[in-house]
């Protein structure tokens, strides 16, 4: 249970940092501050959090799977946040 809680903080973490720095203009990235990564991180783990409880809700049993939800749930709360 740990270990899972660890993956999704990372995978959260690292989705958020991507949709910042790369899933961004060019003008945008240069004014990111360090509240933003963090505000970006902090929503990515919940969205990779969500993503990861649906699937178990929906009864998918492997956790392959259950982690490739997370990154789906971390990038779609991501790009709805950002109001697309």
């Amino acid at each position: 249970m740990l270990l899972t809680f660890i993956i999704l903080v990372i995978i959260g973490a690292a989705v958020g940092w991507a949709m910042l720095h790369h899933g961004s203009t060019w003008l945008r990235r240069q004014f990111a501050t360090t509240s933003g990564e963090i505000t970006y991180g902090l929503v990515g783990v919940a969205g990779s959090f969500m993503g990861y409880f649906i699937g178990g809700i929906l009864g998918i049993a492997a956790p392959i799977l259950l982690y490739i939800l997370a990154v789906v749930g971390a990038v779609l709360t991501i790009y709805l946040w950002r109001g697309r």
